[in-house]
């Protein structure tokens, strides 16, 4: 009697690619500038990923009916500020969380879910590298992550 096995990857169905992209801007400022530059539409999601962290991260999406592909821009980072106070002392902590804690310097990531041709991909990069508040951008290897199940939605 043969013997089958299944891999969690069977039943991830989507394909997609993963940019990354470092930048100071905020969420929403970042989401203008793409689709000032790249001719996308994204706008804020209805939803955000959260986890039982409390950790909320952003997401933006854009559908591309064209050529049939979705894309996401997800935040990487939560950070949340807790307030401790003393008697005479305000005190405040930070905590922050990453998404893909493996790439703590990304700070958003695109997700283009389709396939799309590596020149799309290339074009794609290089274009985000021309936006001034942009530091850099590039393709991420899905095979070097170890928590790209949080990037399943």
């Amino acid at each position: 009697m043969q013997v089958y096995s299944l891999d969690i990857d069977d039943f991830n169905e989507d394909k997609y690619t993963l940019i990354g992209i470092h930048t100071a801007l905020e969420d929403f400022k970042l989401a203008y500038l793409l689709n000032k530059n790249l001719d996308t539409h994204f706008s804020k999601a209805t939803y955000s990923l959260d986890f039982e962290s409390n950790a909320s991260f952003s997401v933006y999406n854009y559908v591309n009916e064209e050529y049939d592909f979705e894309w996401y821009l997800i935040s990487n980072s939560f950070t949340e500020e807790r307030t401790n106070a003393s008697d005479t002392i305000v005190l405040t902590t930070e905590t922050k969380t990453y998404l893909i804690p493996e790439k703590k310097k990304v700070d958003y990531f695109i997700k283009i879910v389709g396939e799309p041709t590596q020149e799309t991909i290339y074009k794609t990069v290089h274009q985000i590298k021309q936006i001034n508040q942009v530091v850099t951008s590039y393709t991420v290897e899905l095979d070097s992550l170890k928590s790209k199940q949080f990037l399943i939605f």
